[in-house]
């Protein structure tokens, strides 16, 4: 009788660990898999939609100066000056503008908006007529921390073909587009 009751606890014993054993594996897999997600960062459309609908937080996730400078063609028409791509010159970014989309114009031209690339940590977006030179091109990568930061840009703002005598002109533009931007998203 002994023996019976000496089998039955050592079952119940194990039937117990084996349990606990299966619920602290399943606890450690959540937990590891939280730790992935938040290891991979922010969701990239909840970031843009973020981005898009306001200055101030644009202005935050953009590492100034970017990458590659703004290079205008100087008055002797040879010679490139290089200016800083700095928060003063950025213009703010809408959701209009960030739509994919493929238009075709009355005129016969396709306007073509769209990621041309796409990599978890790597996302680059492109605006322009087809079989023309791209008007704006957008470079995302998600940084270190865990957040999508603009890291390059070329807008058509600051084309090569700009004169580099309307530079403080354009600039005010875009300041002044900044403003209307503003208002509508703080």
């Amino acid at each position: 009788m002994r023996a019976k009751k000496f089998v039955c606890c050592l079952l119940a014993m194990m039937l117990l660990a084996g349990v606990s054993f299966i619920s602290c594996g399943n606890s450690s897999k959540a937990k590891a898999d939280n730790e992935l997600t938040t290891q991979d960062g922010e969701d990239f459309k909840s970031f843009l939609d973020k981005f898009t609908s306001s200055a101030a937080f644009q202005y935050t996730r953009i590492k100034f100066p970017l990458k590659t400078p703004i290079t205008l063609l100087a008055d002797d028409g040879e010679t490139e000056k290089t200016f800083p791509f700095t928060r003063e010159k950025w213009p703010l970014l809408d959701s209009e503008t960030m739509k994919e989309e493929r238009i075709t114009q009355e005129e016969g031209g396709i306007y073509v908006s769209k990621f041309t690339l796409n990599e978890p940590k790597h996302k680059i977006f492109e605006a322009g007529y087809e079989e023309s030179e791209v008007d704006l091109r957008v470079e995302f990568e998600l940084q270190s921390d865990g957040k999508w930061y603009v890291v390059d840009c070329y807008t058509g703002w600051y084309g090569y073909d700009l004169p580099i005598g309307e530079l403080k002109q354009t600039i005010q533009n875009v300041k002044e587009e900044n403003a209307a931007f503003k208002e509508i998203h703080p």
